[in-house]
């Protein structure tokens, strides 16, 4: 039997993992309700691809501006993670946010 397939565990010791992107995007806070964008559902998707980290998200509204301040600040706090590289966020209005995404803790803290 050949060893040539096996592959080193950890070539990469310093690679963010999907639970580390969630912790790093519960610092980005909507600055309307005052909470984070995972407690208020509003990140749909992330996926760690060697030292680049795509994030799928939307808003409470397409009408809502804050849409290129929220991407900069995922590039920033995802960005300071180690092992990441880049970090592409992409907003996205479909499905639609409605209140039942939030979190217990989200809804208790809004009033829902």
């Amino acid at each position: 039997m050949s060893d040539e397939h096996q592959a080193a565990p950890g070539q990469h010791p310093e690679v963010a993992t999907e639970e580390d992107v969630f912790e790093a995007l519960e610092e980005v806070i909507d600055p309307e309700l005052g909470l984070d964008f995972v407690s208020l559902g509003l990140v749909y998707d992330v996926e760690v691809e060697k030292e680049d980290v795509y994030i799928t998200f939307t808003l409470t509204t397409p009408a809502c501006p804050i849409g290129p301040q929220v991407s900069e600040q995922m590039k920033e706090f995802v960005g300071d993670l180690p092992g990441v590289a880049s970090v592409h966020p992409k907003m996205v209005f479909d499905p639609a946010w409605s209140p039942e995404m939030m979190t217990d803790d989200a809804k208790f803290a809004l009033g829902f």
